[in-house]
């Protein structure tokens, strides 16, 4: 039986870039079924990319193949990889975009995909998704073995991801994605924010560059009223800067990559 092929990309909606991807798969082994995860990671960005692979991947039935194609290296000498993990196959340039996700599944082999036989006859320089991606996520879904890939590797490229320092004077952190609803998610996790004493009910002190915010840090949007803004732990398990009803990156000026500090607060009477 065909697998589940989950396909995450930069190519947007409005060109025939993801049709295309999907037509070649399709062609190859009409039994897949296929799962857009997102076309709209923001172009290049490779760590947002990582990070929505990550928040998503465990989801899947086990055995999913998934293709990623954020790739401002395509046509240069960067490798395909693909990457057998306990559970998946992740198919990706070696950038970094797969870390996170194969790092937290287990990996437990690395193949360079170079074999042409699996290839599309005529390849594009700048659309290796279609040519080469597509094709080789299709043959895997229809039972070709992975060591038919090419030769085995012993390490993938690591995506950038700052980690939060923390200190007792609080945090250093960083905003690491901002979705489609402005919410703002950050590289510190619950454990970090307990490491300095907060818990659900407290308010924090963020300072974002020169501006200054006291949030409350509540469980979910509804616990303050509309339009008002919070930090919570959202769903992949990492604190976010929100705003009930609204946007937070708009509202507090918030920009992917900012610089972030906080700290419990305490009122002086």
């Amino acid at each position: 039986m065909a697998r589940v092929v989950a396909i995450l990309t930069d190519f947007g909606y409005r060109d025939f870039y993801v049709a295309s991807m999907k037509g070649v798969i399709l062609s190859i082994c009409p039994e897949v079924t296929i799962v857009d995860i997102s076309h709209d990671v923001p172009k290049w960005d490779i760590r947002s990319a990582a990070y929505l692979l990550f928040c998503s991947y465990r989801y899947f039935p086990e055995g999913t193949i998934f293709v990623v194609v954020v790739d401002p290296g395509v046509g240069t000498e960067r490798n395909i990889i693909a990457v057998k993990t306990r559970k998946y196959v992740f198919i990706g340039p070696d950038n970094g975009v797969l870390a996170l996700a194969v790092n937290s599944d287990g990996i437990e082999e690395i193949y360079i995909v170079e074999n042409t036989e699996l290839f599309l006859k005529d390849i594009s320089y700048t659309f290796h998704g279609r040519d080469i991606f597509a094709p080789v996520a299709a043959y895997l879904a229809c039972g070709v073995n992975m060591e038919k890939l090419g030769r085995k590797s012993g390490k993938i490229k690591e995506v950038f991801m700052s980690k939060p320092y923390v200190s007792s004077n609080g945090i250093l952190g960083e905003i690491i994605y901002i979705d489609d609803f402005g919410n703002a998610a950050t590289n510190i996790d619950k454990s970090a924010l307990r490491a300095i004493g907060i818990d659900y009910g407290d308010r924090i002190e963020v300072y974002v560059g020169d501006r200054y915010y006291i949030l409350p840090f509540a469980k979910s949007f509804g616990y303050v009223r509309e339009g008002e803004p919070l930090m919570l732990i959202n769903s992949c398990g990492v604190a976010e800067i929100a705003v009930n009803r609204g946007k937070a990156s708009e509202i507090l000026e918030l920009n992917l990559g900012a610089k972030i500090r906080l700290k419990k607060y305490s009122q002086v009477e």
